[in-house]
């Protein structure tokens, strides 16, 4: 019988006693919460969705003949096919939330991956925590674990290096005994932590030697003793109804910073140890930097065909589409959701063997960040430019709709040529939800910094451009010709200096 894992069986998984605070107070069951129900029954329905019999070839893919099929976001590709079905998997599942989840489980999976594939660094650094790596890797592919990371340290004094921070502000490792390490300090953004099960906990930003105490990578589930997770606003529980803000209601996969209260971490689950450098190559080192943002595009592709959507029916509902002026933005706006689609189809026609496995170019992967980064707000800016007023002469909320006065005044003032004025109120909504709300804002954010500061995804690309390449055509044109060969006096003046 073939067994993958179901909705239901997630959201049962995340009642397990975690630590999570909002709003000064402890939450007992996340999963009943208003501030959190609906995100995670989305984060439940991606379960069903793959696990579905029309769904379920395209999805997932069986484990190592075990008889359990898990997301293909766990699989390892060694062609180009491969990894373009592996994609596929990956765009259908982001388009269960319209690519408003960021972090739906596919991320941190794809990280694993590509870490995986450089397997033979980690034995390098250790048999040991290669072992460790492995053995969990395989454990959470079977699960088919939704994971979050927490990979980066809090902000604090940036003058300052991570080991020359306040004592317990960044997760450092305290102690350790036969059983393990203990580690005490924060890590953030635990992005969709409320709905994971289990967290890697790892260093993205650099390191020095003196900072070994901060040099370890781990896994935890997410009801770990002493793992406080501090949820930052719900926009979820902000939300009025699923009418007035459809995205916000369901798929605020929220953000929280991490505090580790003395954890206790087994061997069996730290995967680096007391190696500054081998932090660094966790990541980029092995392919499970490229993965991870490989995802990520492929899931900006889903959401930048969504917001472009919503644009022409902006325009379509406000009768503009056939100005020229507009007509040319939708047109602008098609032809950068058109780059970011080439780009992503660039990475893995342009991939490259990596041992046994295929992975995608790394520069491309780079570029179309720094691109995206910018882009983004952009496309949200156009958006809100296209709507002018239309996004903010709604009613306040639906329960404007109650009152027969109001339902009137709302009948003869919200008028589209192409939908009716309840269709009209509700669409404007949905779109103030994508591109105006306090969640689009997040969102906003989210794009132009998941990744890092535009410096960082910038000295990515300059580090991975071929440099030499255009070099050497450079090189091929100077040396084709000489002064000498166009002015005899040069020549001359040259042999009577020589």
């Amino acid at each position: 019988m073939t067994i993958c894992k179901t909705g239901a069986q997630h959201i049962k998984s995340l009642q397990d006693g975690r630590t999570v605070y909002l709003d000064g107070k402890l939450v007992a069951d996340v999963t009943t919460h208003p501030a959190f129900r609906n995100s995670i029954q989305s984060s439940a329905t991606l379960y069903d969705f793959q696990a579905h019999p029309d769904n379920l070839e395209l999805m997932t893919f069986e484990v190592d003949g075990s008889g359990r099929r898990a997301s293909r976001a766990w699989e390892m590709p060694k062609t180009y096919e491969q990894m373009v079905r592996r994609r596929k998997a990956l765009q259908a599942w982001s388009g269960v939330s319209y690519g408003f989840m960021g972090r739906s489980p596919d991320h941190v999976a794809s990280a694993l991956v590509g870490q995986c594939m450089g397997i033979e660094l980690f034995k390098q650094h250790s048999p040991d925590r290669a072992k460790a790596l492995t053995d969990y890797f395989d454990y959470a592919r079977k699960s088919d674990l939704f994971m979050t990371y927490v990979i980066i340290n809090p902000q604090a004094e940036r003058a300052k290096d991570w080991g020359e921070q306040d004592e317990d502000l960044v997760a450092r490792i305290v102690d350790e005994d036969s059983s393990g390490i203990t580690i005490r300090g924060a890590k953030m953004l635990g992005t969709s932590s409320i709905m994971a099960n289990e967290v890697l906990v790892a260093n993205l930003q650099p390191l020095k030697p003196g900072e070994e105490d901060l040099a370890f990578s781990c896994a935890l589930p997410m009801n770990t003793k002493g793992l406080k997770v501090l949820s930052r606003k719900s926009y979820e529980a902000s939300a009025t109804s699923v009418y007035d803000n459809p995205l916000a209601s369901h798929f605020d996969e929220n953000d929280a910073l991490m505090y580790f209260d003395d954890v206790k971490v087994p061997w069996d689950r730290l995967f680096v140890y007391r190696d500054t450098a081998m932090c660094a190559t966790q990541f980029h080192g092995t392919p499970g930097h490229s993965y991870q943002n490989y995802q990520a595009q492929i899931r900006l592709t889903v959401k930048l065909t969504f917001l472009l959507a919503l644009a022409k029916r902006i325009a379509d509902t406000i009768g503009t589409t056939n100005i020229p002026s507009v007509k040319e933005q939708l047109g602008f706006l098609a032809s950068q959701v058109g780059m970011v689609n080439a780009m992503l189809a660039g990475m893995e026609a342009e991939g490259a063997q990596y041992g046994e496995w295929y992975v995608p170019n790394k520069h491309y992967m780079y570029s179309a960040q720094v691109i995206t980064q910018d882009l983004y707000p952009k496309i949200i800016n156009i958006i809100r430019e296209l709507a002018g007023g239309s996004l903010i002469m709604l009613p306040s909320s639906l329960h404007d709709f109650s009152d027969p006065k109001l339902e009137a005044i709302i009948g003869k003032t919200q008028r589209s040529a192409i939908m009716s004025p309840e269709q009209r109120v509700k669409f404007l909504k949905a779109a103030w939800d994508a591109v105006g709300s306090e969640f689009a804002s997040r969102h906003t954010q989210y794009e132009m910094f998941y990744a890092g500061a535009r410096f960082t995804t910038a000295g990515h690309s300059f580090r991975t451009y071929d440099w030499q390449k255009g070099a050497a055509m450079v090189d091929h044109l100077l040396g084709s010709y000489q002064l000498s060969d166009e002015l005899p006096s040069a020549a001359s003046q040259q042999r009577v200096a020589g």
